[in-house]
């Protein structure tokens, strides 16, 4: 192993492990960070349960179709509120101090993105425990595909947040630029409603939408024979591919986001 590649681990794993240790350190976070998606899931779910009506699958109820969307939206918060701690990070010198080490640019950020994703990969385990309410048994989930999803979705959107908190200097930019990117990003990527044919310019924001295909994988690896599979680039492999692409364009932006303004 080269002297570099050592260089770069090590930088990754200390970025990754500072995030996550914490994470693990406070405890409440975790309970606050699940208890948030619950209520949602709760109130939104049993408020449209009554009138939604799913046309391949009228029996499947909002509550059921909602979930998988809720799993995706912890990992995004996740990411939202792991990477603005970069901009933190800068204010204090830590980054500075990082940068100037022997690791590489893109090391920094794929060990920050690692362990910013990490949280939301262990927030969304615990909210997995609650599968069976959602009508979805454990036996049924295919535990590897979703576990490709999320850490690759992990990864993508960490990464992509890292490049916005760089890109911003202040914490109230940032929740500005979250407001009008990444949570619209959310509500249309098929987590809150299905695609139609009837609304083409929707449509086409899903697909789009690189957050999308996350969901539509999540969704399908959570009831992968079930009706509510729509697998937004027509197979599991097409969404893994482009959510592959996503997370690549994400730290290769960040990485020359890091090289172009310090």
């Amino acid at each position: 192993m080269s002297l570099a590649l050592r260089d770069d681990l090590a930088t990754v794993r200390v970025l990754w492990w500072r995030d996550l240790l914490r994470f693990l350190r406070q405890p409440t976070r975790l309970v606050g960070a699940l208890a948030q998606p619950v209520v949602f899931w709760l109130l939104i779910g049993g408020g449209m349960d009554s009138t939604f009506r799913y046309g391949a699958a009228p029996d499947v109820g909002y509550m059921q179709y909602f979930y998988p969307g809720i799993v995706v939206m912890m990992v995004l918060f996740a990411s939202i509120f792991g990477t603005i701690t970069v901009i933190e990070d800068r204010h204090a010198g830590f980054l500075q101090s990082v940068l100037v080490g022997p690791g590489s640019r893109a090391a920094v950020v794929v060990g920050k993105s690692l362990g910013v994703g990490s949280v939301g990969l262990v927030q969304a385990a615990a909210f997995l425990c609650l599968a069976p309410f959602a009508g979805f048994t454990y036996g049924q989930i295919d535990w590897l595909t979703l576990a490709v999803f999320l850490v690759t979705g992990a990864l993508a959107l960490s990464a992509f947040g890292f490049a916005l908190a760089w890109l911003t200097d202040s914490s109230q930019a940032y929740h500005a630029v979250m407001s009008i990117v990444l949570l619209p990003g959310w509500v249309l990527s098929g987590a809150m409603f299905p695609p139609s044919d009837d609304h083409p310019v929707l449509q086409s924001l899903m697909r789009g939408n690189p957050m999308s295909y996350l969901v539509s994988g999540v969704r399908g690896a959570l009831h992968p024979t079930g009706a509510t599979t729509h697998h937004l680039a027509g197979s599991t492999a097409g969404d893994l591919a482009a959510l592959v692409a996503f997370a690549v364009f994400s730290v290769g932006v960040s990485t020359y986001a890091i090289y172009r303004k310090r």
